[in-house]
């Protein structure tokens, strides 16, 4: 499958699985998510998938933190970002994400006018914080 059909199939997926969004409300959360859909990974107990869109406010920050497994997603709409003691960077609309189980990412702040959106699909270890080892 070429990367188009892949991109319009899952946006495809995203679109459908919009209609039935619900906001997390796990304190372990980012008050930016809306979790989209979460199941069980066939074939890996104790494994789920979790899909998401996370709205980062101009001014915010997405906490410095790490997962139980792994994260992957796209860039619905980027903008200027910096983390502490580094120098500012565009995080790009169109942009993949990829992030390895228990490897430390985020830790930016916003510094665009408009809000980051973000969708994100975790294959992570079921029971356990979706976000850990939150740094503010």
């Amino acid at each position: 499958m070429n990367k188009r059909a892949l991109g319009i199939g899952f946006m495809g997926v995203l679109a459908l699985s919009c209609a039935g969004a619900a906001a997390s409300t796990v304190a372990d959360d980012l008050p930016g998510r809306t979790e989209l859909k979460r199941a069980d990974l066939d074939g890996a107990p104790g494994m789920e998938v979790i899909t998401s869109v996370v709205v980062i406010q101009p001014g915010e920050v997405m906490p410095a933190h790490f997962h139980h497994g792994v994260e992957t997603g796209y860039v619905l709409e980027g903008g200027r970002v910096v983390v502490e003691g580094k120098p500012e960077f565009e995080l790009v609309t169109g942009a993949p994400l990829m992030n390895a189980r228990g490897v430390m990412h985020g830790g930016f702040k916003v510094l665009s006018d408009a809000p980051i959106k973000l969708v994100t699909v975790h294959i992570v270890d079921k029971n356990k914080p979706l976000y850990d080892g939150m740094k503010h």
